[in-house]
């Protein structure tokens, strides 16, 4: 029984041929019960009939000829009625126009049909409402009665007629569709096959070319998802084996140092061996914050953006890093409206700016300028610079400065080479781009960011 209700392909093709063949059912039922309509608005059967027989019997002189013609008539008429018509046979009634009746219906009984020339009335006959037609022709007169047909009536016989040769369409066109559907799931089948039988860690192409077009786009979307996942993969390896060389040399020295600190012989080794000690501990803190920090840019969902004051913000981060700057006499500005409201992430936002000052402070030489800008672009985009004229960096390098653990050559301030990247996975998860160019005057190191976020 679960199985049964289990929602399958088959199931819904099936189903939903039901549905076309109720459609077309319904759709024929109601277009010849108004085929009928119109038929009786334009052109009546009964009328057809009544100019026939008396187009024949225009051509008769015989009474006895005329009263055989349309007992004839009547037999043949009664032949060829509908099967299942709510009331009865065709009635006809024959007189002399100038005399009494030459032949009436065994139907009619006593009673005799009264119609107007040319015209269909409705008459009551044996309880029963009748159509009944008058043609006159030559010395005679023909009246001709049928039931008065419904479209009630017509509905139903319709609906009953066609029912049958619906159903035995059927299943002639579920068979072909169901074999079609079976083998055209045949590749998803083997798509799910090849994808079963791999292992947990198994991420290589699936190499799977389906014939058909409908399938190819799956197929296609999984091989860039493996392709996505392996790069990740890989990143993720380079990740932790760069992490842990880069974690190696701070532990090492705290491990020396506290050996040191712990045999100095006398007041000046330890203070020595104490400095260098914080000094390795410091290090290794930044780096585990820095790691910390991008694990939690990679994340994929980003958390939904505050509308706050991007320039006050601005402003409480260079508070923040101006002692740094006074202790290298390095001179910080900031140049922006008094107030610029711009829905950010508040957190990714603090990120770059704090790491694009820190490498502009940390690497610029004593007495140098940084210059932190913020504002919108024509675009309509959040745009935040940090220029500064210190050394720079050089053409060549400037494509690799946002790769993790990069760090130039001929740098004596040291750094663990995560700055920048957390700086553009900041920015990516933004939706926005950072570009690299040149600094103030033209020199040193020029970042600009620009963020998706229009300010008020």
């Amino acid at each position: 029984m679960k199985g049964l209700l289990r929602p399958t392909i088959v199931q819904r093709v099936f189903l939903a041929l039901v549905v076309a063949f109720v459609g077309v059912w319904v759709a024929l039922v109601a277009y010849f019960y108004i085929e009928f309509r119109q038929a009786l608005a334009v052109d009546q059967g009964l009328k057809r009939v009544g100019r026939a027989l008396t187009a024949a019997l225009a051509e008769v002189d015989d009474d006895a000829q005329a009263r055989l013609l349309i007992r004839a008539a009547a037999t043949e008429y009664k032949t060829l009625r509908l099967s299942g018509n709510p009331a009865g046979s065709l009635l006809l009634e024959l007189r002399l126009r100038d005399g009494g009746p030459l032949f009436a219906s065994p139907g009619l009984g006593a009673q005799a049909l009264s119609g107007l020339p040319l015209q269909v009335v409705d008459q009551e006959l044996n309880g029963k409402t009748y159509w009944v037609y008058r043609s006159d022709a030559g010395r005679w007169s023909l009246q001709l009665a049928e039931p008065k047909i419904t479209g009630l009536w017509i509905l139903e016989y319709n609906a009953r007629r066609m029912l049958p040769h619906l159903m035995l369409a059927f299943p002639i066109v579920l068979l072909p569709i169901w074999f079609a559907v079976k083998l055209g799931l045949r590749p998803l089948q083997r798509l799910a096959d090849r994808i079963a039988e791999r292992g947990a860690t198994d991420l290589s192409p699936i190499g799977l070319d389906p014939r058909y077009a409908e399938i190819k786009p799956l197929v296609s979307a999984l091989e860039r998802l493996l392709q996505q996942l392996r790069e990740r993969m890989a990143r993720e390896r380079a990740f932790v084996h760069d992490a842990a060389h880069e974690l190696r040399t701070p532990m090492a020295v705290i491990a020396a140092q506290a050996h040191a600190l712990a045999g100095a012989g006398n007041r000046e080794d330890r203070e020595r061996a104490q400095a260098q000690l914080e000094q390795a501990i410091a290090r290794a803190s930044h780096l585990t914050q820095q790691l910390l920090e991008l694990a939690s840019l990679d994340e994929a969902r980003a958390p939904t953006p505050k509308r706050v004051d991007a320039a006050q913000l601005v402003r409480q981060l260079l508070a923040q890093s101006a002692p740094l700057a006074m202790k290298r006499r390095i001179e910080l500005s900031f140049e922006a409206p008094d107030s610029l409201m711009a829905p950010i992430e508040v957190a990714a936002f603090q990120s770059i700016l704090q790491n694009l000052l820190d490498n502009a402070i940390r690497y610029a030489h004593e007495g140098a300028r940084v210059a932190v800008s913020l504002g919108v672009d024509a675009a309509g985009q959040l745009r935040l610079s940090v220029e500064d004229d210190g050394p720079g960096i050089p053409e060549a390098e400037r494509e690799r400065v946002f790769e993790r653990f990069h760090r130039g050559a001929g740098h004596e301030t040291p750094g663990s080479g995560l700055g920048l990247a957390i700086v553009r996975q900041a920015v990516l998860r933004s939706g926005g781009r950072v570009a690299l160019a040149d600094g103030l005057g033209r020199r040193g190191a020029g970042f600009h960011v620009w963020l998706p976020a229009p300010a008020a």
